[in-house]
Order: structure tokens, then C-alpha cells, then sequence
């Protein structure tokens, strides 16, 4: 069946949670959300048994999951991470690349334009986000310094015409070339974002004005306030929390951020300008010990301890192994963030950045049926894409 009635639910709207509330779906749309109980004989029941029903979680910055990577070049690696993050309450999501070959790149997309051809029980592909090369090696992170350069015309339009389906692309701001790169990156329609980068406030603000209106994993890979011949400059960071227009994402696990910086930046930027993010790799999902960030061919060996994959010699993290559903917990138990705005910060303000907020990221009537079932802990009990429910415990 193609219509569905789910009742006696929590209904979590964009501005407030419907006590014991309905939510009628016909043909992969969601076509009404209600207090009242509707006499509907020809919906297929479905009772949410007092939990939660939200938005599907919305992931704009990911790199794999449940064992696989998108740098591996396959599309069993897509559909195979696609299958394990709707299992945790993420409906759709944006794939990102690390910093590789450009041969390596190249091939993701191919895989990726199959992949997402086939993808019919997983979380639904948004589009490409590519994380790299133009960094600084400063901030380099757990980025593989071999391939890490300054930004060239002749080069990121040769990228650009090997796949239409890049959305986002993080790079330093202060590199040369970088404020024309977020120029053009706009003009594609196309979100340039800041990363790994060394910046100070005066190179942020010009990238602002350039496009960059987004800071990926704010706090991670990045400069803060620093004495340059004896005078202090601010760094993104600060430079992030005062543009009260700059939207940024965080990967709320509570390792990469304790709690009393999640609770710094959700008091300055609010709900609507935080991005919820994973920022996983293959590890997420799956059990500690040792993993590869990367791909299997060419990646990095990394320990995952502690809840979050560091490098081999622990001197630094090397992305995250979290799921949607652990940073939505993490934000309403670790930084006191109510659950309706912390839900807010997984779904409708990750759609509204990058551009699919018409269609996703809200219980409304027309929009796509991408919902969650989770009970006061956030555990997921279902998850539905376009109407179809491909997660169920």
C-alpha cells in the first residue's frame, strides 16, 4: 500500500510537538498533519505507540558508514552506508569526498551516478559535497597533506564538468585564487563552504561577501583567536559566531565538541543557523578497534576508541563514527537544547542550506514523506523515505 495512517504519536512540527497527533500519507507525500482522530479505512495503520514521529534526519556532511566509505569507488560502498545511516533515522543525505587524486575523484562520481540510480532501501542521495584540496596545510586535519593545493580555474572547472551533482564544496578562503573559486562556486549554484583553514576575520568577511556563507564543522580544522607580531585578530571561529547571517554545522558527538561549546554555539546562532552534522566515516555503526579513513586502496589508518576514530598516534581525531541519532541526543541530554530545536538543527535547517527545504525537512502537507519513528532516548523504531519504510525494529 501507498497510503499510510500513522497515530498516537508525538508529532514534532516546525513549531510544536502535537500531543497524541496523526499523520496521513498517500503516494510518497505527506498529505496531513492532525490533532484529531481521523476515520480512515483505506490507510494502513501504523501506531507509533506514544513516540516520537519527526522529520527524517537530514545529514549534509557524511563520508560513509557501516563499514564503507565513498572513496572506496563502488557503488555497494554508497548503497551499502546509504542502508546503515537510514537505520539510525537519517532519510537523506549529501556524500562527501576527501582530499585525493583527482583520478579518485573522478571515479566517485561515476559510482555515485549509479548508485544512485539503484538506492531503493537506503537514505536517498542529495548530491555530492567535496571536502578538499584547497586547504591549508596548517589545518590540515586528518587530510592527506599529498594531495592538499591552492585553488586553480583550469582545474575545479575540469571537476565541475565531470558531474553535475556537487552541491557544496568546502576550502580555505584565505588561499590564492580561493574568493574567485567561491565566486564561481556560487554562480553554479553551488555552496562554498569554509574548512581547514587558518583565516582571520578580515578574510572571512570578504569570504562572506565571495559566497562563503557556511562554515563546515565549526571548531574543528580551523583558526581562533591568535597574536600576529603582538596583536590578537579573530579567527573563523569567532568570526563564524559573530555573523549572525553565516550558517554553520557541528558534529554534536560529544567528543569533537564537549558540551560547554555546544551550549556556546547554540546560544549565539540559534536553531535556524545550525547544521547538525556526522561528518562519519566507515567506523560509524560499527564496532571500535582499528579502521581506515579513506579509501580502502589509498586512505589512512585510524584507531576508534572512545567513541570517535582518531589518528594512529592519538594526536588528533580523524572524523567522526556518529550517527543522526547520536547527535540529536547528544544535544537535548549533553547541551539542555529542547528536542523539538535540537530535531530542527537534523531536518529543516540542514534542507534550508542547502536548498531543498521546499521538499524536505518538515511534516508538511506536499512535502516528501521522510519521517522517523524514536521513543524518549531517541532509539529509532522506523524510518520512511518518499513513503516507503525501509527501517523497521
Amino acid at each position: 500500500m501507498d497510503k499510510f495512517k500513522i497515530f498516537n504519536a508525538e508529532v514534532i512540527t516546525p513549531f510544536e510537538t502535537i500531543h497524541n497527533g496523526t499523520v496521513l500519507i498517500d503516494n510518497g507525500k505527506i498529505v496531513c498533519v492532525t490533532p484529531e482522530a481521523l476515520n480512515t479505512e483505506d490507510y494502513l495503520k501504523i501506531d507509533a505507540c506514544g513516540n516520537y514521529v519527526s522529520p527524517g534526519f537530514i545529514d549534509i556532511h557524511t563520508h560513509g558508514g557501516g563499514g564503507f566509505d565513498f572513496m572506496d569507488g563502488t557503488a555497494e560502498a554508497f548503497l551499502g552506508a546509504a542502508e546503515a545511516h537510514a537505520r539510525h533515522g537519517t532519510t537523506s543525505f549529501v556524500p562527501t569526498t576527501l582530499t585525493s587524486t583527482n583520478e579518485e575523484l573522478k571515479k566517485s562520481f561515476e559510482v555515485f551516478k549509479t548508485a544512485k540510480a539503484l538506492n531503493g532501501r537506503g537514505a536517498k542521495f542529495l548530491g555530492i559535497h567535496l571536502e578538499g584540496p584547497y586547504f591549508a596545510l596548517s589545518q590540515k586535519g586528518a587530510q592527506d597533506p599529498r594531495y592538499i593545493r591552492n585553488p586553480k580555474p583550469q582545474e575545479y572547472m575540469e571537476i565541475l564538468q565531470w558531474s553535475d551533482d556537487i552541491i557544496r564544496w568546502s576550502a580555505a578562503p584565505e588561499l590564492e585564487g580561493a574568493l574567485e573559486f567561491g565566486r564561481f562556486l556560487n554562480g553554479r549554484g553551488i555552496l562554498p563552504s569554509i574548512a581547514h583553514s587558518d583565516a582571520i576575520d578580515e578574510e572571512v568577511f570578504k569570504a562572506f561577501e565571495s559566497g562563503f556563507t557556511h562554515v563546515t564543522h565549526l571548531y574543528s580544522g580551523m583558526s581562533g583567536v591568535r597574536r600576529i607580531n603582538a596583536y590578537r585578530f579573530a579567527g573563523v571561529i569567532e568570526s563564524a559566531l559573530l555573523m549572525d547571517e553565516m550558517t554553520v554545522e557541528i558534529i554534536a558527538d560529544g567528543v569533537h565538541l564537549p558540551a560547554t561549546l555546544l551550549k556556546l554555539i547554540y546560544k549565539v546562532k540559534g536553531a535556524d543557523r545550525i547544521a547538525l552534522v556526522t561528518d562519519s566515516m566507515r567506523a560509524a555503526g560499527m564496532p571500535e578497534g582499528e579502521s581506515i579513513i579513506g579509501s580502502l586502496k589509498d586512505g589512512q589508518k585510524v584507531i576508534v576508541e572512545d567513541g570517535v576514530a582518531k589518528l594512529s598516534d592519538r594526536s588528533a581525531f580523524a572524523g567522526s563514527v556518529a550517527t543522526a541519532d547520536r547527535l540529536v541526543r547528544t544535544m537535548t541530554k549533553c547541551a539542555d537544547v529542547p528536542l523539538i530545536l535540537a530535531v530542527k538543527m537534523m531536518t529543516m535547517t540542514p534542507a534550508s542550506i542547502i536548498g531543498v527545504s521546499g521538499r524536505k525537512g518538515s511534516l508538511t502537507p506536499g512535502k516528501d514523506a521522510d519521517l522517523v519513528i524514536f521513543d524518549e532516548n531517541i532509539g529509532i523504531k522506523m524510518s520512511m523515505i518518499q513513503g516507503k519504510i525501509v527501517y523497521k525494529e
